[in-house]
């Protein structure tokens, strides 16, 4: 999550909110986010779902996305007051109605002529930035702190740019501009988030991304050389076999491994650059994830699935939130209830609570 704001405590109007001290001179008071869930509590919401979901050949997905999201918004806290989610499961069954019918058609258009899934496929992606649009609006709209809803405000044009052109461009260049597609959209999806009527802001650099991407690939191929070494070590002290028999399947396993356990470097080094950049009107955020540290919850969550078949999916799923969520410290500069109550007051004057309610969301 990363979005858009501005310097001092304002509303939509561009009126200070009553009570909020100036930003130059507002002691920044630390509010660490904390997570109550528990893997236990999770489990029973997790086995329901997925045996509904399996019963109804995957209708009930839509209502145990929702059962879902709640159930972490609800256990996610912020200076003693939860998130909480609102979106109804028919919004969601409906996109990915929609989404499902387009990919069937594209799937099985060839039947009729070689050239007809190729004009389904260039459908497919002039509608897709449009319904990303609609899915993001529809998150936010249904997502609230203290009973104050959140809001994305985002449009179509830009989108196409966000979502179609700058994949296009980095798939041209061969993941060249990949980070500064990322960049773009994370620019896109938090500049234009506010709550209530605060926006968000969202100051990372595509040479931020690039950082955090170049440092990965690095770690990957120093996997990579290590396997290889290791291949020609083995190769050298094991008679009666070639050298390429032995380095090529360690070469790769090695890349494959170093690939499992670069993601979790990806994951930390990308969470601190997106909230470190962000800001909601005069309060920061900082997070503070260790790779290290996530490399180890996400290996012993792997070992957990994998000696339970699974069933220890939902524990690891809260262990990573926890983590995550509990690494991410709001630097407000004020008390938070007058900021929201100043916020619920702007919204009221405006008219706006409601925004744009667009009943549609395709799991983005």
């Amino acid at each position: 999550m990363a979005w858009d704001h501005n310097g001092d405590v304002i509303g939509g109007t561009g009126a200070p909110v009553q009570g909020a001290a100036p930003h130059a001179r507002a002691p920044q008071r630390p509010l660490k986010l904390s997570f109550t869930g528990s893997g236990s509590e999770y489990f029973r919401i997790w086995i329901v779902n997925t045996l509904l979901t399996i019963v109804t050949l995957g209708i009930y997905s839509a209502w145990a996305k929702v059962r879902t999201l709640q159930y972490f918004y609800r256990n996610t806290r912020l200076d003693d007051a939860a998130f909480d989610y609102h979106g109804k499961p028919s919004a969601i069954l409906k996109g990915r109605a929609i989404v499902f019918g387009l990919a069937l058609a594209v799937q099985f258009s060839g039947f009729i002529h070689p050239l007809v899934p190729l004009v389904f496929t260039v459908i497919f992606a002039a509608v897709w930035p449009y319904l990303l649009v609609r899915s993001l609006r529809f998150r936010m709209a249904n997502s609230s702190y203290r009973g104050l809803r959140f809001a994305f405000t985002g449009g179509d044009a830009e989108a196409y740019k966000v979502f179609l052109m700058w994949p296009i461009l980095a798939g041209l260049t061969l993941g060249l501009l990949t980070p500064l597609a990322h960049q773009r959209f994370k620019q896109y999806q938090h500049n234009h988030t506010r709550f209530g009527t605060a926006p968000f802001a969202f100051d990372a650099t595509a040479g931020d991304f690039y950082s955090v991407y170049l440092r990965t690939a690095l770690v990957t191929v120093v996997f990579l050389i290590g396997g290889a070494v290791l291949g020609v070590l083995m190769a050298l002290f094991v008679s009666g076999v070639s050298m390429p028999a032995i380095v090529l399947p360690i070469t790769v396993i090695s890349t494959y491994f170093g690939m499992l356990l670069t993601t979790p470097y990806f994951m930390a080094r990308l969470q601190n650059t997106v909230w470190n950049h962000t800001t909601l009107a005069p309060h920061r955020f900082h997070s503070n994830v260790s790779p290290g540290h996530l490399l180890a919850i996400l290996v012993t969550n792997w070992i957990g699935i994998v000696l339970t078949l699974g069933l220890f999916m939902p524990f690891a799923k809260v262990r990573s939130a926890r983590y995550r969520v509990e690494s991410v410290t709001m630097l407000a500069s004020g008390p938070l209830d007058a900021f929201v109550a100043g916020e619920a007051q702007q919204v009221g004057a405006l008219g706006d609570a409601a925004v744009d309610w667009y009943d549609i969301d395709i799991a983005l």
